[in-house]
Order: C-alpha cells, then sequence, then structure tokens
C-alpha cells in the first residue's frame, strides 16, 4: 500500500454523524500501481446504506495518512464494536508512529520527533477513551487478544501505556484525562533511547553478555538526550516530565537503580508507575524465547521487590486493580536484585529464599515447572 495512505475496515466507520476524514479507494488493477480516488468527502454524512453500497463495489476503503489523527479521534464515536478491535487500530497507529523513530533509514530530526510525539499523543488519548473501565485483570486480557508484531519494543511499549493509563487512573481516581494521558504518554516513550541501540541487541533472544547488556543499560541517559537536544512544540505534552519518566524508568526505589541511582520520591511519580507497568508486561506477556508467570505468579515475585525495586504504596494500589484474584502464589521463588526487564532471559533466574539459585521455565517447559537447584550463591 503506499505510504500516504492507510485501510481502514468498513466496520470502522463514523455513521449518521459528519465523518471527520475522506474516504478514498484503490482505482488502479495492478497490484504495483496504486492510484487512489476519493469516494466520499470529509464532512458529509455516511449512512448504513452508503456502507452497504460501498461493500458491494470496493474491496478495500482508505484514509490519507494526514487524516489518521482524526480517524482515531473518531473511534471512541462508533457503537456495537468490541473494544479489541478499536485497540487493534490504535496500536497500528501507534506502531506505525514508532516505527518512523526506529527506522534507520530516516534522519533524526527535531521535526520527525515533533511530529511522532504529537501523533502518539494521539493514540494515547483514544487508549484512554477505549480503555476507561479498565482494571489491571481486564486489561492484560485485552493485551493478550491483541497481534504482535515481529519487534518486540513496540508491543512492549504499546503494553507499558496501557498498564501505565490503567495503574495512574488507580493511583489517582479524580486525574484529569490530560494526567493521565501524560501516563500513557510516558509508557509509550519510555524506550525511545533505545533508537539509539543496534536492533542486533535489542532483539538478541538469549541473555546478553555483560558488554552488551551495559550498552542496553545506556538507554534511559540516550532517551534523555534525544529530548533534551530536540525541544519540541507539542501541544498538551510537558516535555519535563517525559524526560524524567524515560531518564528515571529504571531507577530502584531504594537507590540502587540507574542512571542515577535515585531513591524513593526523588524518582518522579509516573517513572514509578512506568517501573511497576515494565516489570509486569516484562515477566507477563509471551517472547518468542521464553514462557510467562501468570498473573498471580507475577504479583507474588513482584511483591518481593517491594522497598527495593518497587514503590511500595504504588504497588499496593496495583495488586488491589488485580480484581477477583487470591494472593496465595505457587512460587517460593524469588527474581535477584538486579533483574532488569530489559535483559532477554532463556529462563526467568528464580531464587528460592535461602539464596539458591534454581532454573527458571523458558521455551519448551511447562508453567510451573522450575527444574533443579543448580548451585548455591553467595
Amino acid at each position: 500500500m503506499g505510504n500516504n495512505f492507510f485501510s481502514v475496515s468498513f466496520d470502522l466507520i463514523v455513521l449518521d454523524k459528519s465523518i471527520p476524514y475522506d474516504l478514498y479507494v484503490n482505482s488502479s488493477a495492478s497490484s504495483e500501481r496504486e492510484r487512489f480516488v476519493r469516494i466520499y468527502p470529509k464532512n458529509d454524512i455516511l449512512s448504513l446504506e452508503d456502507l452497504k453500497l460501498f461493500k458491494k463495489k470496493y474491496f478495500q476503503l482508505y484514509v490519507h495518512e494526514f487524516q489518521r489523527e482524526d480517524y482515531l479521534k473518531s473511534l471512541i464515536q462508533i457503537s456495537g464494536v468490541a473494544d479489541t478491535t478499536k485497540t487493534e487500530v490504535i496500536k497500528s497507529s501507534a506502531i506505525h508512529y514508532l516505527d518512523k523513530l526506529f527506522d534507520k533509514d530516516k534522519e533524526f530530526t527535531t521535526e520527525l520527533l515533533s511530529e511522532t510525539i504529537s501523533e502518539c499523543k494521539v493514540a494515547v488519548e483514544s487508549m484512554v477513551d477505549v480503555i476507561k473501565d479498565y482494571d489491571v485483570s481486564k486489561l492484560q486480557g485485552l493485551i493478550a487478544s491483541l497481534s504482535f508484531h515481529d519487534f518486540y519494543t513496540y508491543d512492549h511499549s504499546i503494553n507499558v501505556s496501557m498498564y501505565c493509563i490503567s495503574l495512574y487512573r488507580a493511583a489517582k481516581p479524580n486525574a484529569k484525562k490530560d494526567e493521565i494521558v501524560m501516563a500513557g504518554l510516558g509508557g509509550l516513550l519510555h524506550d525511545i533511547g533505545k533508537i539509539k541501540i543496534s536492533t542486533d541487541i535489542i532483539n538478541k533472544p538469549e541473555k546478553l553478555s555483560d558488554e552488551e547488556f551495559n550498552i542496553i543499560k545506556t538507554h534511559p541517559a540516550f532517551g534523555f538526550e534525544l529530548l533534551a537536544e530536540n525541544p519540541c512544540d507539542c501541544e498538551g505534552v510537558d516535555f519535563n516530565i517525559i524526560k524524567r519518566v524515560v531518564y528515571e524508568h529504571h531507577e530502584n526505589f531504594n537507590g540502587s537503580g540507574y542512571p542515577r541511582k535515585l531513591s524513593g520520591a526523588d524518582i518522579h511519580l509516573l517513572a514509578r508507575v512506568t517501573a511497576i507497568a515494565d516489570f509486569f508486561d516484562a515477566i507477563t506477556t509471551k517472547r518468542t524465547y521464553h514462557e510467562v508467570l501468570s498473573t498471580e505468579d507475577a504479583i507474588t515475585v513482584m511483591a518481593k521487590t517491594v522497598g527495593k525495586k518497587l514503590d511500595p504504596q504504588l504497588f499496593e494500589v496495583f495488586t488491589k486493580s488485580v480484581k477477583q484474584l487470591v494472593f496465595n502464589g505457587k512460587l517460593n521463588k524469588e527474581l535477584p536484585e538486579d533483574f532488569d526487564p530489559c535483559q532477554p532471559q532463556n529462563v526467568l533466574p528464580f531464587r528460592n529464599p535461602r539464596g539458591y539459585k534454581v532454573e527458571g521455565f523458558g521455551a519448551g517447559d511447562k508453567p510451573q515447572s522450575f527444574g533443579k537447584i543448580k548451585k548455591k550463591v553467595g
């Protein structure tokens, strides 16, 4: 498909009210040549009968790229469509926006960054509206139903954004929408510094070498520098907050994190929110190289890092937002204090409370089957 148009579903077109975008079809019979023709103008009212006629006449409808934001904003107006379907469209758009930043063939400029962040903000605003009634448990089910992209960073960033929205809303029930959007935008952009890191390292399916992991650990500083050196003018975006989330999301509550070893309230609230979302998604979302923990076991494992890695008050809010969960986790194991969501693991490196290293489960292993004690550490 041409770079200037994107396809839209017949079921996701605004009906019986003014549509905020033009509709196009590809009139070319050649798969190698595209010629887009407008068939319905912006601001006209499209009826169900009109749409049925389009379905009979045309294989696919398109919207011009410069009207993508208008299209995303219109999704919330469409009734009778599953949240999964709407979320999938928003996720696809977010991936499209992030891809422009991560595209090694494109020159990185302040204009590109500003445009992308403005677009990402619209995607987050739409997401906030769609998942406004979702607790963490329900949100996890929604995320599991979405399609996967072959670049894990995109899926992970979008998932983290969604969990940040849910957690921040739970922590501050009276928060205004623009505050919640900032929480989601911080989550979506938290790994922006990885655009300076080789995709060979980012996508490596096994544990990184010490040298490679040290490179990965530079991404918060890289991200901060990108934002500081390319001041953007995006309406409704507080860049001081975004810079702090990008810079501080790997700081630990007890001061043992990086890059500045900040602790407690010195770490921005939204960075602490992002840290919980980042950790939870890393151990509950399927990757190609390891199995995942159940929600119950993930909460149990994360609880053992409270006060060390995670903010105790925020984590309490997080666990309360996981409804209908009985906290009698089956795992008497814990992850090492230096566990990092950015470090790929063939097996999750569990330790039991007596200091033994225990093999986790990875590809081909059954969940809850944790192998044998390998060796004593410390």
